[in-house]
């Protein structure tokens, strides 16, 4: 009975960290560059379950149950003790691209991830909402230096803009710079979520074929929300489910005590 308590209570706790990833998730529709966590559940731990007093090849039993008659023991399976959920991960698929026609909103196809300082040190995101500030420096949306291809900052002056697909950003046909732009082959191996938007990570390439900027776009987030949505319903129902059987078991636990008092 208590094992039935302690499943049903782990089940509501792992249901809950879940819809706290889904609501995060959905939060962040509207970033772009945005790449959803994902989250599953595993059993926390088994025990076996057997059966005494069986005429097959068993391990011996403990002495106080040989005296009652019971010399072997049979395997008939195992019992789930609960469950958790498995450590997140990032879902690292390509994003739809947004037109907004700015020229200094620009997105990568593939997996191409922009390189930017922050005073954390250097990361990577995908948000690429560019702006320049009071003196031209080229940052991100949240204020972050954006690094040019061989690291330092980019200055852009004032006129027309142009972003080629390898990054190389030029003013009025003039070359000014080049994106500096980190390829991950396997991006959910090498980087780990270091913030809402950014990552960090070891070994990146410059391979520029596996790429392709896009300027005057952004990359959506890869969220769903019809599937999301359809998540946390299931997840909901779920910790309803589990929180029925806690009141259950609470019920039947309560009665056990109160009848064995009696005895």
């Amino acid at each position: 009975m208590i094992k039935g308590f302690y499943s049903a209570a782990s089940a509501m706790v792992a249901g809950m960290q879940r819809q706290m990833v889904l609501t995060h998730n959905i939060a962040n529709l509207d970033t772009p560059g945005f790449k959803q966590i994902l989250v599953s559940m595993d059993d926390f731990m088994e025990t076996p379950v057997t059966m005494p007093n069986q005429p097959l090849n068993a391990p011996t039993l403990p002495a106080v149950l040989q005296t009652r008659g019971f010399n072997k023991l049979t395997r008939v399976g195992d019992l789930g003790l609960g469950v958790t959920t498995n450590g997140e991960q990032t879902d690292f698929s390509q994003g739809s691209l947004q037109l907004t026609n700015r020229p200094l909103d620009v997105a990568i196809q593939g997996n191409g991830f922009f390189r930017i300082s922050t005073t954390a040190g250097e990361r990577f995101t995908k948000d690429g909402r560019f702006i320049k500030d009071a003196t031209g420096i080229l940052k991100t949306v949240d204020g972050n230096d954006v690094l040019a291809e061989g690291g330092g900052t980019i200055t852009i002056p004032d006129g027309e803009i142009s972003i080629g697909g390898d990054g190389q950003i030029s003013v009025d046909g003039v070359n000014v710079a080049k994106l500096g732009i980190a390829y991950f082959e396997k991006p959910e191996e090498t980087l780990t979520r270091d913030g809402p938007n950014t990552f960090t990570g070891t070994g990146a390439q410059t391979d520029l074929t596996q790429f392709t900027v896009v300027q005057g776009a952004v990359e959506a987030a890869n969220a769903d929300l019809t599937q999301i949505m359809t998540q946390m319903i299931q997840s909901s129902r779920a910790y309803e489910a589990a929180q029925r059987l806690v009141q259950t078991q609470d019920e039947l636990l309560g009665r056990s005590i109160n009848t064995l008092g009696r005895l």
